[in-house]
């Protein structure tokens, strides 16, 4: 038996709230936007600041100043792109790792206090839900995926419509 859309709406809300929620805690907390920047190049060794600003769907100009700062803080180390000497590769230094560890640990702790009240195998159990969403989500975009290219060039050619030339019907 598939849920029921009051189900379903009653979900989309919920997850809304929840990601609405912590979105405004990445905004206006600076260790969370923190967070998400050193996540983001200790995931990838070296990444260029656009790549940064494309994964956290951001603003370039946003991730430049974040950098900067983060450099300043001697966080994160930048360096020029030996493959294209107009861009940069943005690496974590020694100091970016224990930051990231720290910031995960009170994030962590935070999030623990969300469920402190919650039998261990709720959280279990809502994790598991989470990644199944999540899986679910991909699948349906991988589905739903258009391919590459331009439309035009994939058609068969008893399919292309010539100018002047009305296209035959069946």
């Amino acid at each position: 038996m598939i849920p029921s859309k009051r189900d379903v709406a009653l979900m989309v809300g919920a997850l809304f709230t929840l990601v609405g929620g912590l979105e405004r805690a990445r905004r206006t907390s600076p260790g969370a936007g923190t967070l998400g920047l050193l996540e983001v190049v200790a995931a990838r060794q070296q990444v260029r600041p656009s790549e940064i600003a494309e994964l956290q769907q951001v603003h370039p100009s946003l991730v430049t100043r974040r950098v900067r700062s983060l450099e300043d803080a001697g966080y994160l180390e930048v360096s020029i792109d030996p493959a294209d000497h107009r861009s940069c590769l943005v690496s974590l230094t020694s100091e970016g790792d224990q930051e990231v560890r720290r910031l995960r640990e009170i994030g962590i702790e935070r999030f623990a206090k969300f469920v402190a009240d919650w039998e261990p195998s709720e959280v279990r159990t809502f994790t598991a839900l989470l990644q199944k969403l999540e899986a679910s989500k991909a699948a349906v975009a991988a589905r739903e995926r258009r391919p590459a290219g331009r439309r035009w060039a994939q058609q068969r050619p008893s399919e292309l419509r010539i100018p002047g030339n009305p296209a035959k019907k069946g």
